[in-house]
């Protein structure tokens, strides 16, 4: 198991020498003794460098995908998006969302950039196709209330040149907190402007 995690080399290493990293790699292992069919892991990238964090990503796919269940608890947001496919969001002690992140994905899109030197002809296309449209006054539109097909659909219908078409959505950190903002136990207060 030490081999598996990559802490062979310092198997006879006393424990008080192992940086946060190792004493992570070594909880792991842990974790895997006795081939375990459900895996629960808190924080488990939690003092990993950036190849120990690339190796517990594909660790955990690996065992996800020998049948396992893997959880994960964690408050990084933006690595746990990288990471896992579905998602349970707990408020409270209670839960709140449980979904696949496509599906959440899809379902908080937020907007779509478009790049085009026609954007004005482009935004009066899809002001009449039921999207909202706001334009830097040069050749960046936001469109909301279409997807990206649609956007290309009607720039091509109207052979106006596309430079730039970029869906965005939502993070899972902007998930979370809109889906717990009721939930929140505690909340600093609001900076105040200087």
């Amino acid at each position: 198991m030490l081999e598996k995690v990559g802490l062979e080399s310092v198997a006879h290493k006393r424990l008080g020498g192992f940086s946060l990293g190792m004493r992570q790699r070594l909880g792991i292992a842990g974790a895997l003794l006795g081939d375990p069919a459900v895996i629960l892991l808190d924080e488990p990238v939690n003092g990993l460098d950036a190849s120990g964090i690339r190796w517990i990503r594909s660790t955990l796919r690996s065992l996800a995908a020998e049948g396992r269940t893997v959880l994960l608890s964690s408050h990084l947001m933006s690595e746990m998006a990288l990471t896992v496919d579905h998602v349970l969001i707990i408020g409270r002690g209670r839960l709140l969302k449980a979904t696949s992140m496509e599906e959440m994905r899809d379902r908080f899109a937020r907007d779509v950039l478009v790049r085009t030197p026609r954007a004005g002809e482009l935004a009066t296309i899809l002001t009449g196709l039921g999207a909202s449209v706001t334009s830097d006054g040069g050749e960046e539109l936001v469109v909301v209330g279409v997807d990206a097909v649609t956007i290309g659909g009607a720039a091509a219908a109207a052979a106006i040149p596309l430079h730039g078409l970029t869906p965005r959505a939502a993070t899972l950190e902007d998930v979370y907190l809109e889906l717990t903002n009721d939930a929140a136990e505690y909340r600093a207060a609001p900076e105040k402007a200087a």
